[in-house]
C-alpha cells in the first residue's frame, strides 16, 4: 500500500510517501502501527483528531477498513476560502 503525507504531516514524517506491507484493519490501526517507525511519524500520527484521510482519492473515517485499499492519504484539515 501507499502512504502519502501531506502539509505538516509530511514535514514532521519526513517524508512525501512510502510504500508499506501492513496488517492493519482499518484507518485507525495503520495509524498507530505508522507512529512506531520513528520520533517523526509519532509526532505526526499521535493526534487524530488533526487528522484527515482518504482511501483511494475518497475522504473517509478512522474506522474504515484498509482490505484491498491501495493508498492511503494522511493530511491536516482543511479549510476553505
Amino acid at each position: 500500500m501507499e502512504v502519502l503525507y501531506f502539509a505538516w504531516v509530511r514535514e514532521r514524517v519526513g517524508l512525501p510517501r512510502e510504500r508499506i506491507e501492513t496488517g492493519a484493519a482499518t484507518i485507525r490501526d495503520l495509524l498507530a502501527e505508522l507512529a512506531l517507525r520513528s520520533p517523526g511519524h509519532a509526532a505526526a500520527l499521535e493526534d487524530h483528531a488533526a487528522l484527515r484521510c482518504a482511501i483511494d482519492q475518497k475522504l473517509t473515517g478512522l474506522d474504515a477498513p484498509l482490505a484491498g485499499v491501495r493508498e492511503v492519504a494522511i493530511f491536516p484539515p482543511m479549510t476553505g476560502g
